[in-house]
């Protein structure tokens, strides 16, 4: 547990609270190295993280105060950094689900995209300003939120600044539910959860498999569903999972 993230860990859940209230969460570097620390050797045990933030906000995008004085090389390593946490975040076998509230602008909206489960309260706003602060996305924004909303909406939202709320964050992809205030975390427990539950194994490959047979052509694609099916199903976890399921029973997996 740091000052700048607060982590719990409960039996397989994990919760990290990014913890910047004067800066609305805003990434600083310190804050991407916390979370590099966690998401590159997470706690033994841990399937499951919750990922927030404190005082009504989830994260506000990149500290500014701290951009403005980077040079070129240094922008560049930066943005490659973000990239290889986004990265582990996403692709790295730890489901997470987000429980997004406020300010989800900027970065933070490149952070909530590269995550598994989205739960935004009514006050939630997206948004990806940087084309009014004279800047270019580097988080990962034309890769993650780009397949969410497309290239072309995507486009318009930097063009001219646009404001998405929780409502229609669900309807363009931004997020999987839209709750009321104050019951984000509620829901991101019970969804947790029910993840946590599942086969690992099943887990490790929706999240490690489905993205990558995204970016793959129709044929190579399915032979790679084949392969992650043959491999999921030649488990004990799939044989107790089935006879889970014809004994009317509630699975008890590894």
């Amino acid at each position: 547990m740091s000052d700048i993230l607060n982590i719990e860990v409960d039996g397989q859940i994990a919760t990290l609270t990014m913890n910047r209230p004067d800066k609305r969460n805003a990434m600083c570097e310190e804050l991407l190295h916390a979370l590099e620390a966690f998401y590159f050797n997470p706690p033994e045990g841990v399937r499951v993280v919750i990922l927030t933030g404190v005082e009504g906000h989830f994260c506000s995008g990149l500290d500014l105060a701290e951009h403005v004085h980077r040079s070129a090389e240094e922008n560049l390593y930066h943005s490659r950094n973000w990239h290889k946490l986004m990265d582990q975040i996403r692709l790295g076998g730890l489901a997470t689900v987000s429980a997004m509230f406020g300010a989800v602008i900027g970065g933070g909206l490149e952070l909530a995209s590269a995550t598994h489960v989205r739960v935004a309260e009514a006050s939630t706003i997206f948004q990806l300003p940087e084309g009014r602060r004279g800047i270019f996305v580097g988080g990962g924004a034309t890769a993650n939120v780009g397949r969410l909303l497309g290239a072309d909406r995507m486009t318009e939202m930097m063009l001219t600044g646009r404001k998405y709320g929780a409502e229609d964050g669900v309807a363009l992809g931004l997020a999987h539910y839209a709750v009321a205030d104050g019951t984000a975390m509620a829901l991101a427990q019970e969804l947790a959860g029910k993840i946590s539950r599942n086969a690992p194994l099943s887990n490790y490959l929706m999240i490690q498999a489905i993205p990558r047979i995204n970016d793959m052509s129709q044929s190579d694609g399915l032979f790679t569903e084949s392969l992650a099916a043959a491999l999921s199903q030649t488990t004990p976890d799939a044989e107790e999972g089935l006879n889970a399921f014809l004994e009317k029973r509630a699975p008890k997996f590894r």
